[in-house]
């Protein structure tokens, strides 16, 4: 990615002012002029995807909704096995991204892929999922509790959720779970509200709840041009009961 690309992201990122009475208007005046950009710029902003959309359990004719699934970009990471699948839902607010998506379908010829503007906390179908993934969505829904229960409703009795997404932990976590300092748990969560994403400490406790665990891990990443800074982030995968 050029140093330019970089700039012009990082200024939507930073500086750019992010106007709209909603939720919906917000996100694409925040995303409507990096669209472009944004695969480049989040492949190294945002880890995890793949490592996340490898363990899912994507057979042959299985259905994948991506909740605030953006440019398409992690079809990518199993698209050889995309064509085999029944149907794919990437749904998200900004239309902008979900333009992306179309042009992925059309340079790959994935004709079962539908890119659908729709609110991840009310989104419907007419049939149920085996899988519902969230991308570095949760911190960005407000009612993000509401998206994960979308997501258990979407879900057949056994399907598969998976999520990856920036977190801090609780002051007192349970044992075995990261416990993050007093500058992480203020620091990041206060950083990263100036562009509407919300880290918080009760996502990983929720999706716990709510799914039988089947592969929970919590790491700490650097950002691009912020070496010497490290956000924590995890990668969860349930089950429904």
């Amino acid at each position: 990615m050029s140093t330019i690309a970089d700039l012009r992201t990082l200024y939507r990122l930073t500086v750019a002012p992010v106007r709209g009475r909603t939720h919906a208007e917000r996100m694409e005046s925040f995303y409507h002029q990096q669209a472009g950009d944004y695969d480049s710029f989040r492949e190294r902003l945002l880890p995890g995807r793949r490592e996340l959309v490898q363990q899912l359990p994507l057979r042959e004719g299985a259905v994948w909704v991506d909740l605030g699934g953006g440019t398409g970009a992690n079809l990518e990471f199993v698209r050889d096995l995309v064509p085999k699948l029944s149907k794919v839902y990437v749904v998200d607010l900004a239309p902008s991204l979900l333009e992306q998506t179309r042009q992925r379908c059309e340079r790959n010829g994935w004709t079962n892929v539908e890119a659908i503007a729709a609110d991840a906390t009310r989104f419907e179908l007419p049939i149920q999922a085996d899988v519902v993934t969230c991308s570095y969505s949760l911190t960005m829904i407000p009612d993000w509790f509401a998206a994960v229960d979308r997501a258990i409703e979407l879900l057949k009795p056994g399907g598969v959720f998976g999520a990856v997404d920036f977190f801090v932990s609780r002051k007192h976590p349970e044992i075995g779970y990261a416990k993050h300092s007093w500058f992480t748990r203020t620091f990041w969560p206060t950083w990263f509200a100036f562009d509407n994403v919300h880290l918080h400490p009760d996502h990983v406790r929720y999706l716990h709840r709510h799914f039988e665990c089947r592969r929970f891990l919590e790491f700490t990443t650097r950002l691009p041009y912020m070496p010497f800074a490290r956000v924590p982030w995890y990668l969860f995968v349930g089950r429904k009961a």
